[in-house]
């Protein structure tokens, strides 16, 4: 008798169901009464079985750091953030402070942090504290001191916050603070609060903005020590610099991810076609040149390699597409598509951009949780475009009724890992038309993530032959009774490659 069966389950909607698993794929499924012999069995006395989870976009070393150390999420009023870094400065009194998650828009101040407010109670210690969009940050007077030609940089501000290059500069030199057994426990964190939540696989979103090589490979190190989530790994940079030969030398999943052509609405940075409403001498910044998008998609495209880029603004996502249809002219567009390149939370897309990709065999992942924090008439986005151009981000029905593949993430640290709260975002969006139906929500939540990552199994993640990533949940409703309560029901096993992480009873 060889691998697990587990038995006694409701598979999706349908009771009485088992799963054999051998070598790490489903081998058989159907009646538990004529499920075959194995060495190891789970009876799930009725449970819902279901596909695990894909968070199709995490940084994890920054959301471990969050979840293990100061995390400004809840920060209601600039006082109250003052205090809480105060307090996590007096309880860990050495090392750079590091903090994420400060959204100043519904402060009564009327202000976000500032180099004065963080050096009041850091003292002389270096200190980086994040926007929750991760595209801006405050940081103290002690970690400008040591980003030599900091002031120099576009998006400098003498009062701390910090955007742009600026910003990048000091984000690299505060992490590079963070030494490796630190780094070591934030990535077990993340991994740990994933598994803990159904989630099977999470798409790393590295690159040398927002992390290093040696911490890619130290993540991707650790996940394969234990069984775990898998991480599938990106590196965000071009090829002209280097990037696909860090995807070459680790083995990744593409070469992209959080490849910033633009920035964020909240830290007004993200690349818009017309002046943001609330700051009308910006539209925000491109940060490459057409040509050198061109340039790394043809270098992709020939070696076989998926693409990715961090689009929020609609003149980014043009300017993407503009490069994609020019290799697709030069390279021939099957070649294109064979590469299923990917756009990273393509918030503002238009009908003809949405064509664009269907033809170019584009896959789109996206951030529901985003909406669902700041969308709608009275959010950060009508503040910041208009409440009519605010209306048409994320306009996740039109992306999938056209045939466009949609790939589910929280973009951690910026959104919480809660898989199932990414559906339900996805499912109640601001804008009615634009929500997903409750099944195109869970799919894209799930196979999605595999269609993304170009690995999915042709006939779906619940079939002889696909990978045996599954999540039993403690709850005996029907996944159509879950998806239309809205529940959040707690994972009692989750089963990676066929490994069994959880509590086996």
């Amino acid at each position: 008798m060889t691998g697990l069966l587990v038995t006694g389950v409701t598979v999706g909607d349908r009771p009485g169901r088992a799963v054999h698993v051998v070598d790490g794929r489903i081998a058989w499924l159907g009646a538990a009464a004529d499920a075959p012999p194995a060495g190891r069995v789970v009876d799930g006395g009725g449970a819902l079985l279901i596909p695990a989870f894909v968070d199709a976009h995490v940084h994890a070393t920054a959301t471990g750091l969050a979840l293990t150390g100061l995390a400004l999420h809840g920060a209601d009023s600039l006082r109250a953030a003052v205090a809480t870094v105060a307090d996590h400065a007096a309880a860990q009194p050495t090392g750079t402070v590091l903090g994420t998650g400060w959204d100043e828009t519904g402060w009564p101040e009327g202000r976000g942090l500032t180099r004065s407010d963080v050096d009041a109670v850091v003292g002389e210690r270096p200190a980086y504290l994040a926007r929750v969009d991760v595209h801006s940050a405050t940081v103290s007077t002690a970690l400008l001191d040591r980003v030599p030609g900091i002031t120099g940089l576009p998006g400098f501000s003498a009062d701390g916050r910090l955007r742009l290059d600026a910003h990048h500069a000091a984000r690299q030199a505060a992490y590079g603070a963070v030494d490796p057994a630190q780094r070591r426990a934030a990535q077990r964190a993340t991994l740990d609060a994933a598994a803990a939540l159904g989630v099977g696989t999470v798409h790393e979103m590295a690159g040398p903005e927002v992390s290093s090589a040696e911490d890619l490979a130290g993540l991707l190190a650790l996940a394969g020590e234990a069984p775990g989530p898998r991480v599938l790994g990106y590196w965000g940079e071009l090829a002209s610099r280097g990037g696909l030969d860090v995807v070459r030398e680790l083995g990744l999943a593409g070469a992209g991810g959080d490849l910033f052509c633009d920035g964020a609405f909240g830290s007004h940075t993200a690349a818009l076609s017309r002046p943001y409403t609330d700051r009308p001498e910006s539209s925000g910044a491109l940060r490459f040149d057409t040509a050198q998008l061109v340039d790394h998609l043809r270098a992709c495209t020939l070696a076989g390699v998926q693409a990715g880029f961090h689009v929020i603004g609609d003149a980014a996502v043009a300017q993407v597409l503009a490069a994609v249809g020019a290799v697709a002219d030069q390279l021939g567009r099957d070649a294109v598509r064979a590469c299923r390149h990917r756009l990273e939370h393509l918030e503002m897309v238009d009908e003809d951009a949405i064509d664009a990709l269907r033809r170019c065999g584009m896959v789109a992942s996206v951030q529901p949780a985003f909406d669902a924090l700041w969308g709608g008439a009275a959010g950060m986005y009508a503040e910041r475009l208009g409440v009519e151009r605010a209306a048409a981000t994320n306009p996740f029905a039109d992306l999938v009724d056209a045939g466009v593949p949609l790939a589910l993430g929280s973009d951690a640290p910026v959104t919480p890992l809660d898989p199932w709260g990414g559906v339900y975002a996805a499912v109640e969006h601001a804008t009615p038309g634009s929500a997903l139906r409750p099944f195109d929500a869970f799919d894209a939540g799930t196979h999605g993530g595999w269609v993304a990552a170009r690995a999915e199994h042709a006939e779906g993640p619940l079939a002889v032959g696909a990978a045996a990533d599954l999540a039993l949940w403690a709850t005996g409703d029907t996944l159509s009774a879950v998806l239309a309560t809205r529940a959040r029901p707690t994972c009692r096993l989750l089963v990676v490659a066929g490994q069994p992480i959880g509590d086996l009873q």
